[in-house]
């Protein structure tokens, strides 16, 4: 698959977790109901994550300083709990790669300021799960 459309894939997968948070349902109730079917590593990001909330809410919420995951904005939670899900069960996706979409991400959709705080917290995330890799993006 081409790194744009693994960026595709992860712009599609946080609409549908913001999808599903609007509704109130896990992430994976939200792809039943789609017309057409996100691309397969979107769907494994929204099903992953769904399927490891619990777990991903934990790293983040003792990573962020000060910081509950539900103070947090929709946005960037759910781009931490994308490339946490990530960082954690992909390890066929280069930590470099997980750490430079997940800072675009929040600059795209959030603020400059949610790029340094998805890029800290995440670069702490990836020096414990991969310590062999390189944390900065």
């Amino acid at each position: 698959m081409l790194q744009g459309s693994r960026r595709e894939a992860r712009e599609r997968a946080l609409e549908l977790l913001y999808e599903a948070e609007a509704k109130g349902v896990g992430p994976a109730d939200v792809l039943p109901d789609l017309a057409i079917a996100p691309d397969p590593f979107a769907v494994a990001l929204v099903t992953g994550v769904g399927e490891r909330l619990v777990e991903l809410d934990g790293h983040i919420e003792r990573l962020a300083k000060d910081w509950t995951v539900e103070r947090m904005p929709w946005v960037d939670r759910s781009i931490l709990r994308l490339a946490a899900f990530e960082l954690v069960a992909r390890p066929d996706v280069p930590t470099g790669a997980i750490l430079s979409e997940a800072v675009e991400l929040a600059k795209r959709f959030s603020t400059e300021e949610a790029g340094r705080f998805v890029n800290g917290l995440l670069s702490n995330l990836a020096r414990e799960v991969r310590p062999e890799a390189e944390a900065s993006p």
